[in-house]
């Protein structure tokens, strides 16, 4: 027999109202979490023109002082774990050319 979850218990919130904001609030970070992966393979595509122009080019993969400025970029705006997202950016828009 499956018993299917309340608003509050899939929320862990002790009121409906309170399971009713976490229930919006979810599904805005969900509409968000979608177009912030978007736009992460939409960077993804960008950076590999970059890299196939810089490649045919006669130059490296990787522009090292440019991912400097990527990662101080990020922890300036975000502080230290904008440096983690950073280097994440980073690696998933490497070497796909």
């Amino acid at each position: 027999m499956t018993t299917t979850a309340t608003p509050s218990e899939k929320t862990g919130a002790h009121t409906s109202e309170a399971a009713d904001a976490i229930t919006g609030a979810r599904e805005r970070i969900d509409s968000l979490d979608d177009r912030i992966i978007g736009l992460i393979q939409e960077r993804m595509a960008v950076s590999a023109v970059i890299q196939e122009a810089r490649i045919t080019s006669g130059g490296r993969r990787v522009n090292l002082a440019r991912e400097l400025e990527v990662l101080g970029h990020y922890r300036d705006a975000l502080g230290k774990p904008g440096t983690g997202l950073a280097m994440t950016l980073l690696e998933l828009c490497r070497g796909r050319v």
